[in-house]
């Protein structure tokens, strides 16, 4: 019996292995393409739900991403910065607390996995035909992010959450395409955005960020 448990044991623990785990997969190094501002072009699958869009990182937790599809969310923009999440739909903006999102909201996970890697001088993980494969944990569970030769971002999968982000086209955010900014008295930064009072658009960005979230 007990010999049973143990094979049992052994059966779920290679069941969940990560990418990164897997043999025969030799570990490597490979420059830092995290550690600088880009744009790329996104596919995203959320366990049933699809969905595109265009995706920028401008720094460390400055982020958007503005969605081409499904019907539901197009057009709404998704933007990160000084902890805050705002979601912005023809011309309405408004602000959602970022640890009210839920725990395995893609882009924050995305975003949290991202911004530690940024911080190294070389990424390590394993060699793959394409890059290397890069894996870690975060509070909504493991990951694995994979990059090309270079460092730049290719894949961010969280199979916890059936959650899988495809990049492609990525480049860098030049200085003029980076967001505008006003300072205020105290010495906060914010960024500019213009509000409606549109109800019916209000309706429409609710539903769309539930879609979203859930």
């Amino acid at each position: 019996m007990r010999k049973f448990f143990a094979f049992a044991v052994a059966l779920l623990t290679g069941a969940v292995m990560t990418a990164c785990s897997v043999p025969g997969k030799k570990d490597g190094t490979s420059p830092n393409g995290l550690s600088s501002s880009f744009k790329a072009e996104v596919s995203i699958k959320l366990d049933e739900m699809d969905s595109e869009g265009t995706i920028n990182r401008y720094g460390d937790g400055m982020w958007d991403i503005e969605f081409s599809s499904p019907n539901t969310i197009s057009g709404v923009t998704l933007s990160f910065a000084d902890g805050n999440a705002k979601a912005t739909y023809k011309g309405l903006t408004f602000s959602v607390p970022q640890t009210a999102l839920p725990v395995k909201s893609m882009m924050t996970n995305l975003i949290d996995a991202t911004d530690e890697l940024s911080q190294k001088e070389k990424l390590e993980g394993k060699k793959t035909d394409d890059g290397m494969e890069v894996c870690g944990k975060l509070d909504g569970g493991d990951y694995v992010l994979t990059v090309d030769k270079s460092g730049n971002i290719l894949k961010f999968e969280m199979p916890g959450s059936k959650l899988v982000m495809e990049f492609k086209d990525v480049a860098p955010i030049s200085s003029s395409e980076m967001p505008q900014t006003t300072t205020t008295q105290n010495g906060e930064t914010q960024t500019t955005t213009t509000v409606s009072d549109s109800a019916e658009t209000a309706a429409a960005v609710t539903s769309a960020v539930t879609d979203i979230q859930q």
